[in-house]
């Protein structure tokens, strides 16, 4: 007895000691205020770290275990990461250093290297972990730079220190801005034993477990440092216009005739159009003048569906000829922070239309604290968004059916939109029956005719059923054709982000989707390595392939359907900023609209949805002088849009390939 009591003391210290030697750190994900995962990190005295993340974002996010071994200087030099992706297709990823040897395997490469020196992986798929171990190395570094395997390089630099609180104790937290990964620095915060302490975005936070009540603190410091660099790039890049501007020798395009007119002279004060005349006017007295160097003059590009963020979003949307957009849902005082340091001309952007999205409580609810439950809150909802300068109300998935028309009712009472996801138990026709005025997302109408396979509509499945079932969607039988005609007859405006399921739809490991096709060799280096991975995409089972590609092909179709029957659409992305609307307007003219009439769907046509046409959309006298300036002519080929050169927003000229070269961006060519 004496020697199992002996033993079973031995064995208790051996696991204390083991206990002991991990160091553990746990961070937690808040996305739009509510608790969505987390992230612990358990690092050992041996060099070893196994790291579980997750989160839950309306039934899609990633569930992911990472394993590391760590040489002196704290580079991996094994990784093994498995799991779930976002839309949880499966992934592995393996990583391997042996002296100069490196070779690393995912689902999209399996690649050997020399590598002379220090350097940091950057793994396909990564937990969040992993950029703390690249800051970690970055400090010890020479000058805080690092190469990047498989190319590229990083640095980081420290911007500021707060005082934060936690439940048990207060500690200070430094500020470090992370270059070479993003179009613009990363901003990761640090306690001042170089652990992770949280990485902060008004729309989600990452912040270690008990410190949930810094995320104000650290939020305002950071912000202040993204004004400020914000400002300084507004300083640099936009060029007032403070005096009268004659743009000679352009061809004009004005979208309501669709007529090109060669060899224009377009005068532009104080923000809005003065004139339109013959090339060779004389000079004025006091008129600086502009070449446009023979290019196509049009209106600027309205995106009617975007979720704007400060930073490189507006830059982005500016450069690629976007003048204004419709934000679809985002944080009520971080958007008017926004609009606000736009317009004063502190930030670069373009014009912001808001829209407020409602959703209902759940474990499936979107990213917004305005979840109602009741006919009270509905209203209070409606109320709020109203009084903030919200023009448009966005019903979400977990609505409950029957607070939709209340919703609908008091928004119009209003003078406010409706539009939405079509809340899960509810058609398509059921709920522009009960009044809305516009329905997001081509797949929201593919589901009306899949009621019998899919009622709960919050989850993915909103999406995979679509991708099996789709294909069989007959757009000329009855059914669809008496749907569509009950969609013009009530006048509901189609927002389809048709472009935002092609990779959706078509992506699988190794094999992109085309759509970022005429833009990838554009972007940095880590960045086209993500979107050449073709990770991203719906699971596919085996021999799906053509399946989701004719399910995908009928989406298109289906605008053209819409087209041709006389309903209305506008042009939304709800993707990368700016550089995919081309793409939206090139399925646009695959699915038979004229070039012409997509460009002007995508400006005047855009304008009247919002009511907004005797303003802009157009270039006539009294107009605002929103323009750009393309090289090429889109009305002939659509791929030419991408080429824009100078964006005019109002009284503010940008040079658009400044504009892209500030964010790490290659201009068109």
């Amino acid at each position: 007895m004496k020697t199992a009591i002996s033993l079973l003391a031995a064995l208790l210290a051996a696991v204390g000691s083991v206990q002991a030697a991990e160091h553990v750190e746990k961070s937690v994900m808040i996305l739009a205020g509510a608790n969505a995962g987390y992230q612990e990190a358990r690092y050992g005295d041996d060099g070893k770290l196994a790291v579980h993340f997750e989160f839950n974002d309306r039934g899609r996010g990633p569930k992911l275990d990472a394993t590391y071994t760590l040489d002196a200087n704290g580079l991996p030099t094994a990784t093994e990461l498995k799991g779930v992706d976002y839309l949880k297709a499966p992934i592995s990823e393996t990583y391997s250093r042996n002296g100069d040897a490196v070779a690393w395997k995912n689902g999209a490469e399996d690649e050997k290297r020399t590598v002379a020196g220090p350097a940091f992986f950057l793994g396909l798929n990564q937990v969040p972990e992993d950029a703390m171990l690249l800051v970690r190395a970055l400090l010890k570094a020479p000058h805080n730079k690092l190469e990047l395997i498989p190319s590229g390089e990083a640095s980081i630099r420290k911007l500021a220190s707060v005082e934060v609180k936690g439940k048990d104790s207060a500690q200070t937290v430094d500020l470090y801005a992370l270059s070479g990964l993003g179009l613009l620095p990363d901003f990761i915060w640090l306690d001042q034993n170089q652990r992770f302490f949280a990485s902060y975005s008004s729309w989600s936070t990452m912040i270690r477990a008990g410190y949930e009540e810094a995320i104000t603190t650290i939020g305002d410091r950071q912000e202040q440092e993204e004004k400020r660099l914000a400002e300084t790039r507004a300083n640099e890049l936009t060029r007032k216009l403070s005096a009268p501007l004659l743009i000679r020798n352009v061809r004009v395009f004005d979208p309501p005739s669709g007529e090109v007119v060669d060899a224009r002279s377009v005068l532009i004060d104080a923000g809005k159009i003065v004139s339109i005349g013959d090339a060779d006017v004389a000079s004025l007295a006091g008129v600086e003048e502009f070449d446009g160097a023979g290019r196509f003059m049009m209106p600027g590009l309205w995106d009617m569906h975007v979720h704007f963020t400060a930073g490189a979003d507006g830059l982005l949307e500016l450069a690629s000829g976007v003048t204004t957009v419709r934000d679809m849902a985002n944080q009520v005082d971080s958007l008017k922070a926004s609009i606000e340091s736009i317009e004063a001309g502190k930030d670069i952007g373009p014009r912001i239309i808001r829209a407020g999205i409602i959703d209902g409580k759940g474990p499936f609810a979107g990213p917004t604290k305005v979840l109602v439950e009741n006919e009270q809150e509905a209203l209070a909802a409606v109320k709020m968004y109203k009084d903030t300068g919200h023009e448009q109300i966005k019903i979400y998935s977990s609505v409950k059916p029957e607070l939709m028309p209340i919703i609908a009712k008091a928004a119009h009472e209003q003078g406010m939109r409706v539009s939405g996801h079509v809340p899960a138990y509810m058609t398509a026709r059921q709920f522009v029956e009960n009044g809305a005025d516009e329905i997001q997302h081509v797949n929201m109408l593919f589901l009306n005719f899949m009621f019998d396979k899919v009622q709960d509509t919050r989850t993915p499945a909103r999406f995979t059923a679509v991708a099996e079932y789709g294909a069989g969607l007959d757009l000329s039988s009855p059914p669809v054709r008496e749907f569509i005609q009950l969609l013009k007859d009530r006048n509901i405006v189609i927002d389809p982000t048709v472009g935002t399921f092609e990779d959706m739809f078509l992506s699988r490991p190794g094999v992109p989707g085309p759509g970022f096709a005429a833009i990838t060799d554009r972007f940095p280096t880590t960045w086209q390595r993500q979107i050449k991975s073709g990770s991203g995409g719906l699971e596919m089972k085996a021999g799906q392939q053509s399946l989701f590609r004719d399910s995908y092909q009928n989406m298109v179709n289906m605008v053209g359907v819409l087209f041709r029957s006389g309903v209305r659409i506008v042009p939304g992305t709800d993707n990368l900023a700016g550089m995919t609307l081309p793409r939206e307007f090139e399925l646009y003219v695959e699915a038979g609209i004229p070039p012409v009439d997509v460009l002007r769907i995508a400006t005047i046509g855009s304008a009247e949805v919002m009511k907004r046409d005797n303003d802009y959309g157009r270039i006539a006298p009294g107009y605002v002088s929103d323009l750009i300036l393309i090289d090429g002519d889109p009305t002939i080929n659509m791929a030419d849009i991408r080429k824009v050169r100078t964006t005019i927003r109002g009284d503010r000229l940008y040079d658009a390939d400044a504009l892209f070269k500030a964010v790490s961006v290659k201009p068109a060519r």
